[in-house]
């Protein structure tokens, strides 16, 4: 889990959860541009530019999207556990359909994060 500097008031900090900040940081330039600047609309509150909801991964999952000509890329997020934009998982998709393997990494990281977030609750 890597946490992201919060930049300003109502503006939720960004979880990266998993290798997930890794893996974003290798995509492409400009797709690393357009998923940020998305992830920022999200923090602010925002609908992104492009997103559907993914509730296979977990209730409350969205899926942000960006293609450019070098493919397709995705970051599963969630913003329902805490003052947080939790981002799940980050990939290139490969083919139309989601990969039953990157649905799975979603589902582990979003299990560990509510997890995480009720055991937060318990404590207070």
């Amino acid at each position: 889990m890597t946490k992201a500097k919060q930049e300003a008031p109502g503006v939720k900090l960004l979880q990266w959860e998993g290798d997930s900040k890794k893996v974003f940081d290798s995509f492409p330039e400009g797709v690393q541009d357009d998923g940020g600047f998305q992830l920022d609309q999200v923090q602010r509150g925002r609908n992104p530019n492009h997103y559907r909801p993914m509730p296979e991964v977990g209730a409350g999952t969205s899926e942000l999207i960006v293609n450019d000509a070098s493919g397709w890329f995705r970051v599963f997020y969630v913003m329902k556990f805490g003052d947080c934009v939790h981002v799940l998982h980050s990939f290139q998709k490969k083919t139309n359909q989601t990969s039953p393997g990157d649905i799975e990494i979603g589902q582990k990281r979003y299990k560990v994060v509510a997890e995480r977030y009720a055991a937060t609750k318990k404590g207070k």
